[in-house]
């Protein structure tokens, strides 16, 4: 179980929730909320006692024994080498320990996600769907028992979008699943649960059924979003 406890900073006040082992979580708001700070919390990068996850502080553990709890994967492609490629970036996993055993490979896991052909590429070379399909290939390698996503569907193209969906609802792909994102669309069709938040508190944390209720979208967002339906939309 994933617990965070009365945490607040200058940011996020009095955030409290539990996330039960195979369960998942949509984490929904405006820009500036407080929705990465809080990944942060979670992950371990900002240190602090409020957070446990079956039991271990995330902050006090390091290297192989945290990256087999809970893995962040953050919007953006981050590399210091610019001649690395893709393979390479992968492989880091595997030398640093932090991925013990090669199943799934890493060729495997090209493959799964359509870009074999980008093995060899220099990661400073790749486009930002391509980057983000490298976060989510080491995401499925580390495997973790909580993950993390932050804004996985930025930048990637319908295609690519239908393919980390089915990833991401398929209950066999990943343990536990964190997706923060601002795609309303894709958060309905998961069915998660949701955590909203706004200025820094959480404002609503219960059913996918109950967020998309018309009259609650209607408070929470003014009414520029309306389900359509199988489909949520912003109206324009």
């Amino acid at each position: 179980m994933l617990k965070i406890d009365n945490y607040s900073n200058t940011i996020l006040k009095d955030i409290s929730f539990t996330l039960e082992a195979d369960e998942n979580l949509i984490i929904l708001g405006s820009n500036g909320v407080g929705k990465t700070t809080l990944a942060k919390v979670l992950c371990g990068v900002t240190p602090t006692s409020s957070v446990s996850i079956e039991g271990i502080n995330p902050s006090k553990v390091y290297g192989q024994k945290r990256a087999k709890l809970i893995n962040y994967i953050p919007p953006k492609l981050d590399v210091f080498d610019e001649f690395i490629t893709v393979k390479e970036f992968l492989e880091l996993g595997f030398i640093s320990g932090v991925v013990r055993v090669q199943h799934p490979t890493i060729d495997e896991v090209l493959k799964k996600l359509h870009i074999s052909h980008l093995a060899d590429k220099a990661c400073k070379a790749l486009s930002s769907g391509e980057s983000q399909l490298l976060l989510i290939a080491s995401a499925l390698l580390h495997d973790a028992r909580y993950t993390i996503f932050d804004e996985p569907t930025a930048n990637l193209d319908p295609q690519k979008m239908q393919l980390l969906f089915g990833l991401l609802k398929d209950e066999a792909t990943f343990k536990s699943k964190i997706i923060i994102t601002h795609n309303l669309d894709l958060a309905y069709k998961l069915g998660y649960d949701i955590l909203f938040l706004e200025e820094g508190k959480v404002k609503f944390y219960g059913t996918s059924h109950d967020f998309f209720a018309q009259e609650h979208l209607d408070a929470l967002y003014d009414g520029s979003v309306e389900k359509q339906a199988h489909n949520i939309v912003v109206k324009l």
